[in-house]
């Protein structure tokens, strides 16, 4: 009766140590993906910042490109330029936290950056410095609207949207 009973023991521990490991792998799986970024960034363009060793891609908006030019009264601008400025300058010296759970296929963090509060990417498309960017993600459509008829940033005059400029410049 006493060995019957060392052995349903052992076999009871054996099962609660498996579970727990179970439980722990499985955890750990699920939040491998997940991610909170904070420092201060290296602002690379309008949509993409550098924190540590993490470059992270500001999720669903698409900012005009570093060398992407705009034009407005037909006179041309850098607005890729202008729109890496504009996150510069709402970045400043402050600390940015950005959280996101996917990897895009340059292995940038997706994520929605925040500086004391403030919504980075809700802001660019707001202050018309990005537009939203509706293949990954419709957050950002009521803000464009706004900043478009409003006449903000790259919206004070004609530009090409950045995904399409980037596929002429591939041809």
């Amino acid at each position: 009766m006493d060995t019957i009973r060392k052995l349903i023991k052992l076999d009871l521990r054996k099962l609660i140590i498996g579970l727990a490991s179970a439980i722990t792998l499985f955890l750990s799986v699920l939040g491998a993906g997940l991610a909170d970024v904070s420092g201060i960034p290296r602002v690379v363009d309008g949509d993409t910042i550098v924190i540590g060793k993490d470059r992270i891609r500001l999720h669903g908006i698409d900012a005009p490109e570093q060398r992407q030019t705009c034009s407005h009264h037909d006179l041309e601008w850098a607005c890729g330029e202008a729109a890496t400025g504009a996150l510069s300058e709402m970045v400043g010296d402050n600390i940015v936290t950005c959280r996101g759970n996917k990897r895009d296929r340059y292995d940038r963090l997706i994520a929605v950056c925040f500086v004391a509060g403030r919504n980075l990417n809700a802001s660019m498309v707001r202050d018309g410095w990005a537009v939203a960017y509706r293949r990954y993600s419709t957050d950002y459509v009521a803000a464009e609207k706004n900043a478009a008829a409003e006449l903000r940033g790259i919206w004070k005059g004609d530009f090409i949207r950045p995904w399409e400029w980037r596929e002429k410049k591939r041809k």
